[in-house]
């Protein structure tokens, strides 16, 4: 008589993944994916490859320029020894046609996957590891204030423009209405108390500052105000923007 006997071995992935995401103003996103073997043998990273989800289009920022062609920021080794880790970067760049809906998205989202093909000897067959990547999405209230464009130097005691955005998160429909205060820096061209019209749920619309600085050097833009008529709510919106002040001289010599 015989008798068989099943043993259950456990197995253990030798790289430890931790992924983080980083907001932009621009409602685009940077992903860093962190990794570690932590087994006790080296293991060989073939590929790791970034799956982006339907909004958003992905590219890698894991290469460098070095005498007109691109190199891999890790060079040419591709396995990480005991304990060792490396950082990978990617950019996700949200679509045009999604712009409207990034502004209301609330809780757990999926963001796509991340492929990671290893092996820890070089004749042995390749592994794959598929992680699902997921980001809570912040929460933005009733509605989001973003910035569309802004200069990269403006002159001293001459007009600039800023472009803002105005996303309504909220389920009903907003009457707005803007103010900004002066600062010490900072003064507003224009009339106080501007209409800037209504805003249906999940819409979005933009509208231009006209500003101008009365000192040198990097200057805050705050003091906004946005008064929901409907509600009769006002949003005060501080540190909106940084813009670097320059003498008309220094602009001329350029």
């Amino acid at each position: 008589m015989f008798f068989s006997k099943l043993c259950l071995f456990s197995f253990l992935p030798p790289l430890e993944v931790k992924t983080k995401f980083y907001n932009s103003e621009m409602s685009d996103l940077f992903l860093e994916v962190q990794i570690q073997n932590v087994s006790s043998s080296t293991v060989f990273i073939q590929k790791v490859s970034l799956k982006p989800p339907e909004m958003y289009t992905g590219a890698e920022l894991n290469t460098v320029n070095w005498a007109g062609e691109d190199e891999c920021t890790f060079g040419t080794r591709t396995f990480l020894q005991s304990m060792e880790g490396r950082q990978y970067l990617y950019y996700l760049k949200l679509k045009p046609e999604f712009s409207e809906k990034a502004g209301i998205i609330r809780g757990l989202t999926e963001m796509g996957t991340l492929d990671i093909v290893w092996k820890r000897n070089l004749g042995e067959m390749a592994m794959l590891r598929t992680i699902q990547l997921e980001r809570k999405a912040p929460g933005y209230g009733n509605m989001r204030l973003s910035l569309e464009t802004i200069p990269d130097t403006v002159i001293l005691e001459e007009p600039f423009h800023i472009i803002y955005k105005i996303t309504n998160c909220s389920n009903r429909k907003m009457k707005l209405v803007l103010r900004m205060c002066d600062t010490d820096s900072i003064r507003w061209c224009g009339s106080s108390g501007k209409y800037l019209g209504k805003l249906p749920p999940s819409s979005s619309l933009c509208f231009t500052l006209t500003l101008l600085s009365l000192k040198l050097g990097l200057q805050d833009v705050s003091a906004l105000q946005i008064t929901d008529k409907v509600l009769k709510k006002t949003y005060v919106c501080d540190d909106l923007a940084k813009v670097y002040v320059i003498p008309s001289i220094v602009k001329m010599k350029n």
